[in-house]
């Protein structure tokens, strides 16, 4: 079986999610689950950055749309925060174009919403 990219980083990581999860339950808003995360980064030491903007470049230009993580974590980890139903192809495809402009090779997406908490890992 092949190793876990960054595995010591989204394990720890992981703790700290179903840290969240086991204190707060199901079925807030996403901000809500963000503020909280924020709050254990900050307590545990964990580098962070929140909403972090990331711009498109195309041949000689950078487009006017630019993409906002909602948060990278150790400097390598895209983390997407969701509470909702289930995931969809298109919550997939949002961190596939967020490790491609940030040139990362592993996304968190994370869903809040259900009793327990549902995660992927995606590998770029």
């Amino acid at each position: 079986m092949p190793d876990l990219i960054l595995k010591k980083e989204s394990y720890s990581l992981l703790g700290v999610l179903f840290d969240v999860h086991n204190q707060l339950g199901s079925g807030f808003s996403e901000i809500v689950y963000k503020d909280a995360l924020e709050y254990e980064f900050n307590a545990l030491n964990i580098p962070f950055e929140r909403e972090k903007e990331y711009k498109v470049k195309y041949k000689d230009i950078v487009l006017k749309h630019k993409f906002y993580a909602d948060f990278v974590v150790f400097e390598k980890i895209i983390l997407e925060v969701k509470s909702c139903e289930i995931f969809t192809d298109s919550h997939i495809a949002q961190c596939i174009n967020y490790l491609k402009i940030s040139n990362n090779k592993l996304a968190l997406l994370v869903n809040f919403k259900q009793d327990k908490l549902d995660y992927r890992r995606i590998v770029l």
